[in-house]
């Protein structure tokens, strides 16, 4: 490659393309920089720089998602420039600053390191910014593992915690297993696009648009149906889709309430969007392979993710088979969307009712447990309309979103899903749905139940005691509260969230 091509490459990368993440890698590196600088007395303000330099890139953010953006690739093709693109931009950012609040809130429990944190989750959070803006499977592959590799280190952040290091081991050995399968998948679909004795092969099947056009001219190739395949079940870990879901409740369980309200909300909106990316490219050429598997996989996925939820009374390995069969309903609106534009538009929406809901319900997780956060159970919970009635009023608008009551968010988040759904003639998925909301309201309410009448009674050694009243810090109280009112907000208005659901 000579140097005017090098030249030419180098004027196609819009560095103000990717401004925000940036900022966001930047403003990790300051973190770094301030805590060797600053006395040892002023690193408890670190956080607080974390999260107002978070807050200080997020109205940039809602005014260039506001202004509109021209769809465009950048980069050379790396990236592409969309609307669906600053919107989850917009959604991670919030994402972090929850997360972060959140932090402030375990990390005061525990004697660990509070820079290092914040620093991992500025990186991770910008790297998921770049990952759902992919068109090329090698900025795909390099973004996901850099938000896995990050993740992995949040998961066990809390290293004097046996289940915390336990999480973070199972965590890394199937993220290893699902990167493995990704890869192989991606590698074979470059070798057969490459291949030159097929029609449409090209040099640059790394590339989606590429990639797709090769797909059209080989509609039932074996190695690419293979290749498809193995990138879908890679995909499939991220978002804890059966049968990749096995992970989840040992991991949400050990790792730190706010890695695991992070994990849940998060790294499943950025699956999600990378599910998105490769059904478009697989879809038109390959939906008779694409549909089936989705199909089979969100069925299952909500079946398992309601039953084996019903049977937990252990609130953070709850909350993360909850999230699998929120996974299921989120496949519902990914295989609507093939044909019916109004599935797009509902997982995006259903997206952020399930951010606002989960991060809820996680704060007050973070307010009520204590020092090892791991071992909460619903008995803990019991009489906290009494003793806090400002936490079980928030826990029960939260829960009361993911089991979709109305009128809050999380209700017109499925009843979205369920129209695109219908349009879509997707009658039996519809029907697996309907059991698994009915089924969630049993576990969502026997904790509702348990916050508001039941009165605990201590068994002797069996449960650790909760203090009478829990005190809520001024930013957390602030986040919990706006929180639910979105909730409740987004539950009668969805504002620009409503221009895709049509």
């Amino acid at each position: 490659m000579d140097i005017t091509t090098l030249q030419e490459l180098a004027r196609n990368n819009e560095w103000m393309a990717i401004f925000p993440e940036l900022l966001l890698g930047c403003l990790a590196l300051l973190l770094l920089a301030l805590e060797i600088v600053l006395p040892a007395r002023l690193h408890r303000s670190l956080p607080a720089v974390a999260l107002l330099g978070v807050l200080a890139i997020l109205p940039g953010q809602l005014a260039l998602f506001h202004a509109g953006v021209t769809e465009h690739s950048t980069f050379n093709g790396l990236l592409v420039q969309s609307s669906e693109g600053q919107l989850m931009r917009i959604f991670f950012l919030l994402c972090a600053l929850f997360a972060g609040v959140l932090g402030t809130v375990s990390l005061a429990k525990q004697k660990m390191p509070h820079t290092e944190f914040y620093h991992i989750l500025l990186v991770v959070t910008a790297a998921m910014m770049l990952l759902v803006q992919s068109n090329h499977f090698l900025m795909l592959f390099v973004t996901l593992e850099t938000v896995t590799i990050g993740l992995y280190i949040l998961v066990s952040y809390f290293r004097t915690s046996a289940l915390s290091l336990e999480a973070g081991l199972k965590y890394l050995i199937m993220g290893a297993l699902s990167s493995s399968i990704l890869l192989f998948g991606i590698v074979l679909l470059y070798g057969v696009a490459g291949n030159p004795t097929l029609p449409g092969h090209t040099d640059s099947a790394m590339n989606f648009d590429a990639l797709q056009t090769f797909l059209r001219h080989n509609p039932h190739n074996f190695l690419a149906s293979v290749g498809i395949v193995l990138v879908l079940s890679g995909v499939a870990f991220k978002i804890a889709a059966f049968p990749f879901q096995i992970w989840v409740p040992d991991v949400y369980q050990g790792a730190p309430t706010p890695v695991t309200a992070f994990l849940a909300v998060a790294s499943k909106g950025a699956g999600f969007v990378v599910l998105l990316l490769v059904a478009r490219t697989f879809s038109p050429a390959y939906v008779w392979l694409v549909t089936p598997i989705l199909t089979v996989m969100a069925g299952a996925t909500l079946l398992f993710g309601s039953f084996a939820a019903l049977m937990q009374t252990n609130v953070k390995r709850m909350m993360g088979l909850s999230g699998v069969s929120h996974a299921g309903f989120l496949l519902i609106g990914v295989i609507a969307g093939a044909t019916q534009s109004m599935g797009m538009g509902a997982v995006y929406f259903y997206l952020f009712a399930y951010m606002l809901a989960s991060f809820t319900v996680f704060g007050v997780m973070a307010q009520v447990a204590g020092p090892d956060d791991a071992n909460q159970d619903i008995s803990h919970y019991a009489g906290l309309a009494k003793n806090n009635p400002f936490l079980a009023l928030m826990l029960a608008i939260g829960l009361g979103s993911l089991a979709g009551i109305p009128p809050l968010a999380g209700f017109m988040g499925k009843l979205f899903i369920f129209i695109a759904a219908f349009k879509a003639g997707l009658y039996g998925l519809l029907a697996i749905a309907v059991i698994g909301v009915v089924v969630s309201i049993f576990y969502y309410f026997s904790w509702i139940r348990a916050v508001f009448f039941t009165s605990w009674t201590p068994a002797d050694g069996t449960v650790a005691p909760r203090p009478a009243h829990v005190p809520v810090s001024a930013s957390a109280g602030l986040a919990l509260i706006l929180l639910a009112l979105a909730t409740v907000v987004l539950g009668f208005y969805q504002g620009g969230l409503g221009q895709w659901l049509n």
